[in-house]
């Protein structure tokens, strides 16, 4: 009874002493995380994850078809976040708190096909990574292609980051340049 004890009375002054040290600090997705912030995230995040992910392999065999599948669903979903090269330095990744990944490293490589298929479901909490289940079949595939498309990330070549580049998605003042320019070039714009 008296180590439960000591154990709660610890808990209450770290939380105490973590109120008074972050009292008008402010919240802010400009800081830094602090030291082994990020670390914790993930340990918390793997111990979190349902038994049923953890070691789920990926039912999508790799072919050039899903590959470009992934890259399509990346390239429309996911790259305005994380690069179309996935190293998360565009400026909404930058903006995000914590940081979108470069998820050519270890830290997202690492994980297993499972852990990352669960993140694209559900989503992670407390971060800018939305939950993009859909609840059909044809959703689950897509974020299974999406899983083999990561992976090969760190492979990508050139060519493949220009052919995302015209999959991204455009903003209505993207189209009109666009438009003014082939207009241009076809001789209309003199």
């Amino acid at each position: 009874m008296r180590s439960w004890r000591a154990v709660v009375v610890v808990i209450l002054v770290l939380g105490v002493v973590g109120a008074a040290l972050t009292r008008g600090m402010g919240f802010s997705a400009r800081r830094r995380a602090w030291p082994g912030e990020e670390r914790l995230a993930r340990l918390m995040r793997a111990w979190t994850l349902p038994a049923a992910y953890r070691d789920l392999a990926n039912p999508v065999q790799p072919s050039p078809e899903a590959l470009r599948a992934g890259m399509e669903q990346f390239a429309d979903h996911c790259a305005i976040c994380h690069g179309n090269d996935g190293n998360g330095q565009v400026t909404i990744g930058r903006g995000l708190f914590p940081q979108a990944p470069d998820m050519r490293e270890p830290a997202t490589q690492d994980l297993t096909d499972g852990a990352l298929f669960y993140a694209i479901e559900h989503g992670i909490p407390l971060s800018g990574m939305p939950a993009w289940s859909t609840g059909a079949a044809d959703g689950e595939r897509e974020s299974w292609e999406l899983v083999l498309f990561i992976r090969h990330l760190p492979r990508l070549t050139p060519e493949e980051i220009r052919e995302m580049e015209a999959l991204n998605p455009k903003s209505a003042a993207d189209l009109e340049a666009e438009r003014r320019i082939q207009e241009f070039l076809k001789g209309g714009g003199r």
